[in-house]
């Protein structure tokens, strides 16, 4: 009688049903708003910094260049919003925010130039965004008969080189934006400093919900503490216009080269490799491991997205963002309405560009200080899967190694494959990917398809080909692998 009353009060639509997930709860209004604006504040930089980063290289306008600053955050909106909730077969149904793909950067650059810059250039740019988009999305399904290349001794090794990667970002944040005249002035880092020491007080000693907001009153008390110092700037929110609304095709109808659009689809995978990697990082970190149909929903939506933002709304291609994963595993807020919420107002940002530019106001040191502890924790997750990990007579540790070796590489020397083709450059030129195809290719080689009976005395007493560890099972392997009863070989 209790499980049937329970099933009734699930199916009636109760508050808080007894069987219902963390992901799928539904937070009141307010917790609901607050902490659907600290994903955007924590995620707005990044958002912005594509359009800013290409729409300055093709030589735009303000004017134009504010136009596509709004078409981003719109598209990263409805992206996030299509991801979170989802529709039929299309979206994670996890809290995963949206936004414009730092990957597909260099590859847009060399397109737009080669256009000619300029609204020529955005129409190439968004062409092949368009067709890449397409492609992703047919291609999707596959990634399903791949997932069982993904054990925990892959995950782990590239959900902790997505936090390594990010964490430059909010280092050069911290020292005043990468470029800045007075890069690495006291005045940035102390600021820096000071949000991170506020993060970490309120996360100690306000448990809760104030602990659960800590990244965005960190943001919030270190915009305060930056205003006196003449640090915050404001005069661009008099500036900007109450409402915009981006309309389909406003640069050009979009142009479509062989050579871009190839260019753009092998940029395209590189995405859906590190999207996968944050679906499977995001189902760790809020106990719902992703499987294969969570994984495609994810990726469809993820390539639906991009292929409307090139083809209609002015955008970029669309990806995961990892520093959320990180301010999910932080705050434990596991609800995906949080994050659909985080994508109503960023709909909301690129319909009325003033509220935008109010948060776009946070000094970077600010942001750089809160990225410090949202990136590491993203690391930390990855740790924390590898460290379910079994190491004991197999070549699991050289894996993680390589891996994470391979990952930091473009990390730490930028540039160091510039002597290579433009086909590697595009995948091994981000640490993410990097480690992504080293961590697969390393566990087929070592677990699937090239074991022995003896493999030396780095390799001694392996488990059989093809066993890879369990995710339910501390250690890694099932008890039945780890004392094994006299059997016949079925292989």
């Amino acid at each position: 009688m209790i499980r049937i009353s329970r099933s009734r009060k699930a199916a009636t639509g109760d508050r808080h049903p007894v069987d219902r997930h963390p992901v799928d709860e539904v937070l009141p209004a307010g917790p609901l708003f607050v902490y659907g604006l600290q994903h955007v504040m924590s995620m707005y930089a990044g958002v912005i910094a594509v359009p800013l980063i290409v729409g300055g290289a093709l030589g735009l306008p303000f004017a134009e260049l504010a136009y596509l600053l709004t078409a981003a955050l719109l598209v990263s909106g409805l992206a996030t919003l299509l991801q979170t909730l989802g529709v039929w077969r299309i979206g994670s149904r996890l809290p995963i925010v949206q936004g414009t793909s730092f990957a597909a950067v260099a590859s847009m650059l060399a397109i737009g130039t080669g256009a000619g810059g300029g609204n020529a250039g955005l129409t190439a740019i968004f062409g092949a965004v368009l067709v890449a988009g397409v492609i992703g999305f047919l291609l999707a399904p596959l990634f399903n008969r791949l997932l069982h290349f993904f054990p925990p001794v892959v995950t782990g090794s590239v959900i902790t080189v997505i936090g390594v990667s990010l964490l430059p970002v909010a280092v050069k944040w911290a020292g005043g934006g990468a470029g800045a005249p007075d890069f690495g002035a006291p005045a940035h880092i102390g600021l820096a400093g000071l949000t991170l020491l506020i993060i970490l007080l309120i996360y100690r000693f306000l448990p809760g919900f104030f602990g659960r907001i800590a990244i965005l009153a960190g943001l919030a008390l270190g915009t305060l503490a930056a205003w006196p110092m003449g640090m915050t700037d404001f005069s661009e929110v008099g500036q900007a216009a109450w409402f915009a609304v981006s309309t389909p095709f406003h640069f050009g109808v979009p142009t479509f080269g062989v050579a871009a659009i190839i260019s753009m689809t092998l940029v395209m995978l590189v995405i859906m490799t590190e999207t996968t990697a944050d679906i499977l990082a995001i189902g760790e970190v809020v106990g719902r491991p992703a499987d294969g149909r969570t994984v495609v929903g994810g990726l469809r939506a993820d390539c639906l997205a991009t292929a409307v933002s090139g083809g209609l709304l002015n955008a970029f291609p669309c990806s995961a963002f990892a520093q959320n994963v990180g301010l999910v595993a932080i705050t434990g807020v596991k609800s995906r309405f949080v994050v659909a919420c985080s994508g109503a107002i960023l709909v909301a940002l690129g319909l009325v560009p003033k509220f935008g530019a109010v948060i776009a106001s946070v000094p970077l040191g600010v942001l750089g200080g809160a990225g410090l502890a949202l990136f590491a924790t993203v690391a930390a997750s990855g740790i924390r899967a590898l460290s379910r990990v079994d190491y004991e007579g197999n070549a699991n540790l050289v894996i993680v190694a390589v891996s994470i070796g391979m990952g930091v590489v473009p990390i730490a020397v930028p540039g160091f494959y510039h002597e290579f083709p433009a086909w590697f450059q595009t995948i091994f030129d981000s640490g993410i990917s990097a480690a992504a195809v080293t961590a697969v290719l390393l566990n087929i080689l070592f677990n699937v398809v090239g074991r022995t009976a003896t493999e030396g005395p780095v390799f001694a007493e392996a488990p059989p080909p093809g066993v890879t560890p369990s995710h339910d099972v501390p250690g890694g392997v099932d008890a039945e692998e780890r004392h094994p009863t006299p059997r016949k070989n079925s292989h």
